[in-house]
């Protein structure tokens, strides 16, 4: 099975090469970078071929993807920023990675008649209420731009193909990037009390974890819409980093805020991020395991 994974200096890109070369696939990984830039574990750095692609270059991607002629695409590589993508200058670029890019990368797959396996967010939607979000509820409503943009490259995938994924993730950790557990045990260390907000609502995932359950899905027919987080109950941001700093052992003191006594973000944030997972496991797919269990693993394998 020949697989093109796109986004691979990122989190989840890396960890998803890396998955499909330890099940013997045929892999290519792509970003915008010159040359592959992650951690050096000796896979995806030395194993699977590497190639800078612009998704927002229509004709690159075209070419690119019509001479690898790719069974599976899984399409990692976005606009992560939320914050950043507010800002008024940001806004087209974020459009054209996101909404765009996204639509060269569908159209490219239609093209060879490739699968695609689409990553989304939590963010197409508006937040509201406390009912878990369905994998096929179409009450969108996103709040912010980066959703935006989230949410018209989901339709574009739906429109474009009949054999896609779209699988919607929520608080996103890994070991190649930046994330909220390294970013809060780097403030611990130094701070002895740190606020974290306990009114958004949600439940992390392992990009390790995700990454097996892509693979699964690069083998299977079993197309739709999915929420693909860690298993175990919903929590707030609060409740994460009380349980990685006491798994570290970190003593520093979290105080619980509010979203608006927090004051600092500059995107809105969805009060109620809860993914409703059962879908995975009508469909035969493995569910991620539990978010503590995770957190464990992440930990043991980081270097905080």
């Amino acid at each position: 099975m020949r697989i093109l994974c796109t986004g691979v200096c990122g989190q989840l890109g890396h960890d998803v090469v890396n998955e499909l070369i330890g099940r013997g696939c045929e892999v290519t990984g792509t970003d915008i970078r010159l040359v592959y830039s992650g951690i050096e574990d000796g896979s995806a750095v030395t194993s699977a071929p590497y190639i800078s692609l612009d998704i927002t270059d229509k004709d690159a991607v075209s070419d690119v993807i019509g001479n690898l002629k790719p069974d599976v695409i899984i399409h990692c590589a976005g606009w992560t920023d939320v914050d950043g993508a507010e800002a008024p200058e940001n806004r087209d670029i974020v459009c054209k990675i996101n909404t765009y890019g996204t639509e060269n990368i569908a159209l490219a797959a239609k093209a060879v008649d490739a699968k695609m396996i689409h990553i989304s967010t939590d963010y197409v939607f508006s937040g509201k209420g406390i009912r878990p979000w369905e994998p096929d509820d179409k009450d969108y409503g996103p709040l912010n731009w980066y959703g935006q943009t989230k949410l018209e490259a989901e339709l574009a995938v739906s429109r474009i193909l009949e054999k896609y994924f779209i699988v919607r993730i929520a608080w996103a950790f890994g070991l190649n990037g930046k994330n909220f557990i390294k970013t809060m045990i780097n403030v611990g260390k130094t701070h002895d009390t740190v606020r974290v907000v306990n009114d958004q609502i949600g439940t992390p995932t392992y990009t390790l974890d995700l990454a097996c359950l892509l693979a699964d899905m690069a083998g299977s027919d079993k197309y739709g819409y999915y929420h693909a987080t860690n298993e175990g109950g919903y929590i707030s941001w609060y409740d994460f980093c009380c349980e990685f700093y006491r798994q570290y052992g970190l003593t520093t003191k979290v105080l619980p805020v509010t979203t608006a006594e927090y004051g600092l973000s500059v995107a809105a944030r969805p009060f109620n991020s809860r993914l409703d997972r059962k879908k995975l496991v009508e469909a035969g797919f493995e569910p991620l395991p539990d978010w503590k269990d995770a957190v464990s693993r992440y930990l043991k394998e980081a270097e905080l």
